[in-house]
C-alpha cells in the first residue's frame, strides 16, 4: 500500500483563470526518495506546500498513510519540512535550533539531549554545536536545517530546494550526505529542484512537471532513455538533446538544409506513414570515431566545428547541422579544434521521435 498518494490534486489560486497544478496523480511508497523537477513555475513547491499543509488544495484528494489529509493542520501530518532559505532563528545556536521543535512537541529533556547529541554527530555538526547561525558557512547552516527536521523522528521528509543558495562544489558533498542521510533514516523523502543533475543522481524516482501538469513518472534512467515527450527528452540530460525537423522519405531522413540519412528498415518502419517528424538524439549518441564511421559508412555526415568544450573527462563539440547548431559529447582523447572539419554518424538506434504536432514520442 503506498504512504503518500495523491489523487487528481489541482491549486487555483483567486484570481487566476488558469490551475498552477492540474489532476496531480501520484502514489509514493515507504521509504522512497521521490524529486519533483522542473522549470520555475512548473507547480512543484506549490505541489509540496499542499502535502505540507501550507497551501489548501482545491480539488482532488492528499493520503498520508491511508488517512485523508486535505483539512489536516501542518502540525498533524507527521513531517519534516527544510526549506530553502533555512529558516534558523538568528539569536540561537546550532544546538539550541535543532532542538527548538522537539521542545514544542513537549519532549522530555534527557530525551531532546540524546537526539540533538545524535543529530550533531551524523551531520558533523560537533565542533560548531554553540555557534549561532551568523558565525556558519551556507553548507552549516543547511546542515542544521536538516538536523532539526531529522530529530523529530518523523517518516516524511519535504524538502524545498534546499542546496540551491549553495555554491556547486557544496551542492555535490550536500546531494552525497543527504542521499546517505535518507538511506540511514529508512524514511519517505519528497524533494523538490529546478536541477535535473540533483533529480537524477538522488531519487528512486523522478516526477517531471510543466505548466503544473505531470510530464512523465519514473526512474532516472528510464526517463533518459524513454522520453515520452519532447519536453521530457529536452530537459533530462546535459548537455540538452538535439532535436532536428525532418522529412521522411521511405527509408531517408532528410534534413532541412537537404542532407540525408539512411535509416535502417526497423526504424524505418517505425515512421512508416509520416512525413514530417522531429528526431531527437543525444550528444553522445553522435560519433567521430573510426569504428562507427565504418560501421555506419552509408549515413557519414560532415560539419564544420564551431566551439570546443574541453570538460576533464569529455569534450562538447558544437557545430551547425541541419540548419540547427548541434552539440556532440565525445571523450577526452577525442579532440577538434574550432575551424576543423569533421565527419561524424548519427546512431540510429539511439534517435528519438516526436510528433510534429503533440510533442509525443513515436514509439
Amino acid at each position: 500500500m503506498s504512504y503518500v498518494e495523491l489523487k487528481n490534486v489541482c491549486k487555483k489560486y483567486k484570481g487566476n483563470d488558469k490551475n498552477s497544478v492540474t489532476d496531480f496523480n501520484l502514489q509514493i511508497e515507504e521509504k522512497e526518495f521521490i524529486a519533483f523537477v522542473g522549470p520555475s513555475g512548473c507547480g512543484k513547491s506549490t505541489t509540496l506546500r499542499m502535502i505540507a499543509g501550507f497551501e489548501d488544495i482545491t480539488s482532488g484528494e492528499l493520503l498520508i498513510g491511508n488517512n485523508r489529509m486535505n483539512e489536516t493542520a501542518p502540525a498533524d501530518r507527521g513531517i519534516s519540512m527544510v526549506f530553502q532559505n533555512y529558516a534558523l532563528y538568528p539569536h540561537m545556536t546550532v544546538e539550541k535550533n535543532i532542538s527548538y521543535g522537539l521542545k514544542n512537541m513537549k519532549v522530555p529533556t534527557d530525551e531532546i539531549k540524546k537526539k540533538v547529541d545524535w543529530a550533531v554527530q551524523i551531520l558533523g555538526l560537533e565542533e560548531y554545536r554553540y555557534r549561532k547561525p551568523k558565525n556558519l558557512s551556507g553548507g552549516q547552516r543547511q546542515r542544521v536545517a536538516l538536523g532539526r527536521a531529522i530529530v523529530k523522528n518523523q517518516k516524511l521528509f519535504l524538502m524545498d530546494e534546499p542546496l540551491s543558495n549553495l555554491d556547486a562544489k557544496l551542492r555535490v558533498s550536500m546531494r552525497n550526505e543527504i542521499s546517505k542521510l535518507h538511506r540511514s533514516l529508512g524514511s519517505t523523502t519528497i524533494y523538490v529542484t529546478h536541477d535535473q543533475v540533483e533529480a537524477m543522481t538522488m531519487a528512486d524516482r523522478i516526477v517531471i512537471m510543466k505548466d503544473g501538469v505531470v510530464q512523465q513518472v519514473g526512474k532516472p534512467m528510464d526517463l533518459y532513455e524513454h522520453p515520452v515527450n519532447k519536453f521530457v527528452a529536452g530537459f533530462i540530460g546535459s548537455p540538452q538533446m538535439n532535436f532536428y525537423d525532418v522529412t521522411i522519405k521511405g527509408n531517408d531522413m532528410v534534413f532541412m538544409d537537404g542532407k540525408a540519412f539512411r535509416l535502417p528498415d526497423s526504424v524505418g518502419e517505425r515512421l512508416k506513414g509520416r512525413e514530417h517528424v522531429i528526431m531527437g538524439i543525444r550528444g553522445e549518441d553522435i560519433k567521430f570515431d573510426s569504428s562507427n564511421l565504418d560501421i555506419y559508412a552509408d549515413g557519414r555526415q560532415k560539419a564544420v566545428i564551431d566551439n570546443t568544450e574541453i570538460m576533464g573527462n569529455e569534450n562538447n563539440l558544437y557545430f551547425e547541422f541541419g540548419g540547427i547548431a548541434s552539440v556532440a559529447r565525445v571523450s577526452k582523447y577525442e579532440v577538434s579544434q574550432v575551424g576543423d572539419e569533421v565527419e561524424f554518424v548519427f546512431m540510429p538506434h539511439k534517435m528519438h521521435f516526436f510528433d510534429v504536432e503533440t510533442e509525443q514520442a513515436i514509439v
